[in-house]
C-alpha cells in the first residue's frame, strides 16, 4: 500500500463528489437499477448530499446492505441473490452496479459479477469498478460511456433525429448531470442555446431525455461535450458512429456565439472542435484564478478574456484529469490532442492538494470558486472572492444561490457582482 504524505490531508477543503455518486448520478434517469456496494454510509451521502433529484423525481437506487462477515470472506453470493430478486420485482430496464472503499479492500470483480447476474437475469447488467477515491467525473464519464456501448443502437446519422427540424444540424449534449449543472434551470438554458442558435438536440445524457432519444443518439451530426465527464461518452460514440464532437459550455456571450461556429465547423468537416482553447494567460495584470471543473473553468475563462478584456486568468482543477487530455481518450487526431494538452499546461493548473491551491491564490487579486475555498485564501492579504457554488463539491448547502450560468445569463449574473465591478 502506498504511503500517505501529510500533503494529501486537508486541513480546511471539502472533497468532491465520489465517483460511486458519479455512476448514480449519469444514470438516474434512465429506468435501470443501480446498486451500490457498500454498508450503508455512500447511500446517505449521494441521497442527502450528492443528488437532488431524489425528492422529486423516483429512481431504482439501492445501497447492498454489505455486512462485516461477508466483507470479511469475500462472500458476494448474497448480493447477487439479493440484486436478482429485486430485478424480477422491480423489473427495470438494466442493472448497474457499482462499489466503495470497502469492495475495493475486498478485491470485489465487478464485471465477473455482472456477468453472472446477466445471464441469470437475462437483462443487461453493468459492472463499475468505483471505489470512492475517485471523484465524480471518474464514475459518470464510465457509466455514460458504457451506457452508450451496451444500449445506443446501430443506425445511420443521415436520418432524421428525433425531434429534430428539417435542416437544422442536431446535437447530443453530454455530461450533463445535476453535479455539475444543479436542478436551478441550467440544463433547461442549455437545450434553448443551442435551439436559439439554430441547431435542434437529439438527446441530453442524461438530465430531460426519454430513453428513445438516449439510444437513438448515433443519429445526430454533432456532440457536445459540456463536462469532463461528458468526454469518455463522446469518445464512445465518436467510435461507434463517427459522430465529431465539440468540447465546452456556452457561458457569455462570446462563447456562445464562438461554440455555434464550432458546431457548424464540426458537421462540415467531421473534425473534433476545441473553441474554449485560447492563448496562454497574460502575465500582466490583475490576477484572476477561476476554481473548479475544467470544461465549465475552461468556459469561464473564455468569457472573461472575451467579453471583459481581462488579462491575467488562470484556471485551477483540482479534480483528477490528467487522463482526459491523452489520445486514447480524445480519439480525434494527434493535432487535437496536443492542442488539449498544450492549453491544460499553459492555461490551466491541475493541483490536488490543499496547499498547492493556497500558495497559487496567495497573489490572487479575484477568485471565482465554490464558496468553501474562501477559506484557504491568505488571512492576512484577503483577494476578492465571487461565490460560485458547485453542487458536486458543497452539495446542497448553497444550491439555492447557483445562478443560471448558460449563455448571456451568465453575463447578467457576473455584472451584478460588486467584485467583479472593482476590477
Amino acid at each position: 500500500m502506498g504511503v500517505l504524505h501529510m500533503r494529501q490531508v486537508s486541513r480546511v477543503l471539502s472533497t468532491y463528489a465520489a465517483d460511486v455518486s458519479g455512476v448514480c448520478s449519469a444514470l438516474y434517469e434512465m429506468g435501470g437499477m443501480v446498486i451500490m456496494h457498500d454498508a450503508s454510509g455512500c447511500n446517505s451521502t449521494y441521497t442527502t448530499h450528492d443528488e437532488p433529484r431524489w425528492y422529486d423525481m423516483p429512481s431504482l437506487v439501492f445501497i447492498s446492505g454489505l455486512s462485516e462477515l461477508e466483507a470479511v470472506m469475500g462472500d458476494e453470493e448474497r448480493l447477487m441473490k439479493d440484486v436478482g430478486q429485486a430485478a424480477r420485482e422491480l423489473k427495470p430496464r438494466f442493472v448497474a452496479i457499482a462499489g466503495s472503499p470497502i469492495p475495493m479492500m475486498m478485491g470485489t470483480d465487478f464485471r465477473g459479477v455482472a456477468r453472472i447476474l446477466e445471464r441469470r437475469l437475462g437483462i443487461p447488467v453493468m459492472g463499475f469498478s468505483t471505489n470512492g477515491t475517485r471523484s465524480y467525473i471518474s464514475g459518470a464519464g464510465m457509466a455514460l460511456a458504457e451506457a452508450a456501448r451496451r444500449f445506443c443502437r446501430d443506425g445511420s446519422r443521415l436520418e432524421a433525429p428525433l425531434g429534430s427540424y428539417e435542416g437544422r444540424i442536431s446535437v447530443n449534449l453530454l455530461g450533463v448531470t445535476p453535479l455539475d449543472f444543479s436542478t436551478v434551470g441550467n440544463v433547461e438554458a442549455l437545450r434553448e442555446t443551442f435551439l436559439s442558435a439554430g441547431f435542434s438536440v437529439s438527446s441530453c445524457w442524461a438530465m430531460g431525455s426519454s430513453w428513445e432519444e438516449l439510444i437513438g443518439a448515433g443519429r445526430a451530426r454533432v456532440n457536445v461535450a459540456v463536462s469532463a465527464a461528458g468526454i469518455q461518452l463522446a469518445k464512445t460514440l465518436r467510435e461507434q458512429f463517427g459522430t465529431p464532437w465539440v468540447l465546452g459550455i456556452p457561458v457569455g456571450r462570446e462563447l456562445t456565439r464562438t461554440m455555434a461556429e464550432a458546431v457548424e465547423r464540426a458537421a462540415r468537416t467531421g473534425e473534433n472542435q476545441l473553441p474554449v482553447h485560447l492563448s496562454a494567460a497574460d502575465e500582466e495584470g490583475k490576477g484572476i484564478y477561476v476554481v473548479g471543473e475544467w470544461v465549465w473553468a475552461m468556459s469561464v475563462r473564455f468569457s472573461l478574456i472575451r467579453d471583459y478584456g481581462c488579462r491575467r486568468v488562470k484556471v485551477i482543477c483540482p479534480l483528477e484529469s490528467g487522463d482526459l487530455f491523452e489520445d486514447r481518450l480524445l480519439s480525434g487526431g494527434k493535432e487535437l490532442a496536443a492542442g488539449v494538452r498544450e492549453a491544460a499546461e499553459r492555461e490551466s493548473m491541475f493541483l490536488e492538494y490543499e496547499d498547492q491551491i493556497e500558495e497559487q491564490l496567495k497573489d490572487a487579486a479575484l477568485v471565482i470558486a465554490d464558496p468553501l475555498y474562501r477559506r484557504i485564501l491568505p488571512r492576512d492579504r484577503q483577494a476578492d472572492f465571487l461565490d460560485f457554488p458547485h453542487e458536486g463539491y458543497s452539495g446542497r448547502i448553497y444550491r439555492k444561490e447557483i445562478p443560471v450560468f448558460i449563455g448571456e445569463g451568465w453575463n447578467r449574473w457576473l455584472e451584478s457582482q460588486r467584485a467583479f465591478e472593482r476590477l
